[in-house]
């Protein structure tokens, strides 16, 4: 789950115990001198960690797993991500960050739940209906930013958590900087396949970032894309400075309240059915407007997969950055205008995200989830396609540490059993998150107890 508050108290402190720390590597070496290049896109995203989690129910099969059977299939996992295992260095010439494939490994925490997996959900249930924070989740996900001795610093994080009922939790820290939601959870799915003993096809291609050719020009006069937000310098801590107190309130959309909004979103064009994904920011965007006090957002930036640039590189090049823009007051518009922008009305603005890295030779320190309220879309997301032991997870969410002011809202997908709903996670400044509930809940997209 993404950044909020963590008021934790003595009885949650209590939930998590018997903890373990080791580091696990590729079983084994890489070849000499063989480095990774992330692109000018990876690099925009160096400030953001992706946060995921994945809870499965108590089942034999899990019986009998251990903590050595885990390792062994991670030595092989880890052979075909070698990448990740790495750590950063900064190029002697520029200053731009590279990854030395030096199996210096990933760090795995093993720990117990004093819950069950029922209980737990029921616990996350009850905080995100009174206080709306993650503080519970980031329980169950273990992880640091990068820096400040970035050569030293894990690129990712993992968790085991055994729960009380037998059932089984993985949660995951990702540094955004190796690629996007699509390619972490293809990584993690691997995983579940050679626990299966499922032979696995050659590694993922190393992308080799293209300098993209362009004139030098001074900070401030380059026409710097909307999607992006300059922060303070961060050094080699790469962690944006935030001043803001941001909250999150995750919750579910069933098959029914969907239908419901999609034919408000569609207005007077019944035949043409407006997505999901633009359905539910539509609302969303018009809800933070009225709580604004005159100050609505009319730029929000969309972040979508390119469905037909799939690949299979490690990097961000399969995530659409798009900006949307208004001249109308987005609180006074009817749902049908927002939802037809969102649709159709986005300016891919990549290429002026790669000029701008490459204008300052990769030393830049900027924000994407937040720059402006983002609309993230993890609908395509292989989520429920990891199995462990032959069984997939009963709930899997991801989001991201590091959003700015601006906020963010991610929209996940469920699993198939649902009937096609959907999981929405909110991150807004926390007074305002308490008017946008409200106002959710006076349009019947939010249900509080």
């Amino acid at each position: 789950m993404v950044m909020g508050s963590s008021s934790s108290n003595s009885s949650q402190d209590t939930l998590i115990y018997n903890v373990k720390l080791s580091s696990v590597g590729p079983g084994e070496m890489t070849g000499p001198d063989m480095k990774h290049e992330p692109t000018s896109i990876d690099l925009a995203m160096k400030l953001h960690y992706l946060k995921g989690v994945y809870l499965f129910k108590s089942h034999e099969s899990f019986e009998n797993i251990t903590i050595f059977q885990i390792k062994e299939a991670m030595f092989k996992w880890f052979c075909q991500f070698n990448v990740v295992c790495g750590r950063f260095r900064r190029s002697e010439n520029s200053g731009r960050p590279y990854i030395k494939c030096n199996d210096c490994g990933a760090r795995l925490m093993e720990a117990e739940c004093a819950k069950t997996i029922e209980e737990w959900l029921e616990l996350i249930s009850d905080e995100e209906t009174n206080n709306g924070n993650d503080s519970l989740q980031n329980k169950l996900i273990f992880g640091l930013p990068i820096g400040p001795e970035i050569e030293y610093s894990p690129n990712i994080y993992l968790q085991i958590t055994k729960f009380k009922c037998g059932g089984i939790s993985l949660g995951l820290s990702w540094a955004h900087i190796l690629g996007d939601v699509h390619f972490a959870s293809y990584f993690i799915n691997t995983w579940g396949k050679i626990m299966a003993g499922q032979k696995q096809g050659p590694p993922p291609v190393l992308a080799q970032y293209k300098k993209v050719e362009t004139s030098p020009a001074p900070k401030g006069i380059l026409n710097e894309p909307l999607s992006l937000k300059r922060v303070d310098p961060v050094g080699d801590q790469w962690v944006p400075s935030i001043t803001t107190k941001m909250e999150s309130y995750s919750f579910h959309v069933s098959a029914t309240q969907l239908s419901h909004l999609q034919s408000k979103v569609s207005g007077s064009k019944k035949s043409i059915r407006v997505p999901p994904f633009e359905s539910l920011c539509a609302m969303i965007w018009q809800s933070v407007a009225k709580v604004k006090n005159g100050m609505e957002s009319k730029v929000v930036t969309t972040l979508k997969y390119d469905s037909c640039k799939k690949n299979n590189k490690i990097d961000n090049e399969n995530q659409v950055i798009s900006i949307v823009k208004t001249e109308c007051s987005v609180q006074e518009s009817n749902l049908e205008e927002l939802a037809a922008l969102l649709v159709s009305g986005g300016v891919d603005e990549r290429e002026k995200i790669r000029e701008m890295v490459e204008t300052e030779n990769g030393a830049i320190d900027v924000i994407v989830y937040g720059a402006n309220l983002t609309f993230v879309n993890f609908e395509q997301a292989t989520f429920y396609e990891f199995e462990l032991k032959g069984q997939k997870p009963v709930h899997a969410s991801y989001s991201v540490d590091g959003i700015g002011d601006g906020g963010a809202v991610f929209v996940l997908p469920t699993p198939k059993d649902d009937g096609k709903g959907r999981f929405v996670t909110i991150t807004l400044p926390e007074k305002e998150l308490i008017k946008v509930k409200h106002e959710l809940k006076q349009n019947g997209l939010l249900v509080i107890e």
